[in-house]
């Protein structure tokens, strides 16, 4: 198991950093050797309260120290959260948890060319998210291995290998959470038009999603098949698949990840590297 010699910093303590820090405590790693600098007061109080942290409202020689230093702050937020750290990061691993920001702009603000871009999703929050990874080359094995322990704690890992594909895993896995609670949302919507109480709506969505999800994860088969088995031709399930095709559900959905790439893109491109 690889364990984690020197302290771990994390700049910006939200809602991320607050599930990676909960798995650091969970495996045994103290509480004095997680750094963070943290100006929201309320953050720094639920980092103490809910994994007895001490967090800092800004950067400090402390973070010298550090031998991993996660990236946690919104990307617009990013250079000028960076600048006081970088005098004392440069030495150590980095992790980037933002959308959009790439490793070069990373590199550029830290000094540091052993980066590592992931891209979580907030299941993480509860040990059930994926996150997409990406090592910028050269990184050692020892050092990838020293990021999947820090997130496997959260869900599962998969390593890409071009920098692109994070937008990719972005507008998929990041952004994906969403898009499944939009339509709960319309089946809880459904549900009250048809009569039932808001709890029954809740339960029967929520119950549906769970269990398809862990039959098609158990499943040898594609959800192609998987969904031709739950349609009868005249039936129920074939009617609401019409209607949804009717209607350009599946194009729609198409269109909405492709715009959710397109916008990690230009994240990308705003905060990047002068």
């Amino acid at each position: 198991m690889t364990t984690f010699s020197s302290p771990i910093a994390f700049v910006g303590g939200g809602n991320m950093a607050s599930a990676l820090i909960g798995g650091l405590r969970a495996s045994g790693v103290p509480a004095a050797q997680v750094l963070v600098v943290e100006p929201s007061a309320e953050q720094r109080e639920r980092l103490r309260r809910e994994h007895g942290v001490e967090a800092a409202e800004e950067a400090t020689p402390a973070l010298a120290g550090a031998g991993l230093v996660v990236w946690a702050v919104k990307p617009q937020l990013f250079a000028e959260a960076a600048a006081p750290c970088a005098p004392h990061v440069g030495g150590a691993l980095q992790l980037s948890v933002m959308a959009g920001i790439r490793s070069d702009t990373i590199v550029a603000a830290t000094g540091s060319e052993r980066v590592v871009r992931a891209m979580p999703n907030t299941p993480a929050l509860i040990g059930r998210g994926i996150a997409g990874l990406y090592a910028r080359p050269g990184l050692a094995d020892d050092e990838r291995a020293r990021i999947e322990a820090l997130l496997t704690p959260t869900g599962e890992t998969l390593w890409v290998d071009r920098e692109e594909d994070l937008d990719a895993v972005t507008a998929l896995s990041g952004s994906g959470p969403a898009y499944v609670f939009f339509v709960i949302e319309a089946m809880m919507e459904a549900a009250a038009a048809l009569g039932l109480d808001a709890e029954r709506g809740r339960r029967l969505a929520l119950a549906t999603f769970a269990g398809a999800t862990e039959l098609a994860q158990r499943s040898s088969d594609p959800p192609a098949v998987l969904r031709e088995r739950v349609t009868s031709k005249g039936g129920t399930t074939y009617a609401a698949l019409c209607s949804l095709q009717a209607d350009g559900v599946e194009a729609a959905f198409v269109r909405a990840i492709l715009a959710a790439a397109r916008r990690a893109r230009e994240l990308g491109d705003e905060f990047g590297a002068a």
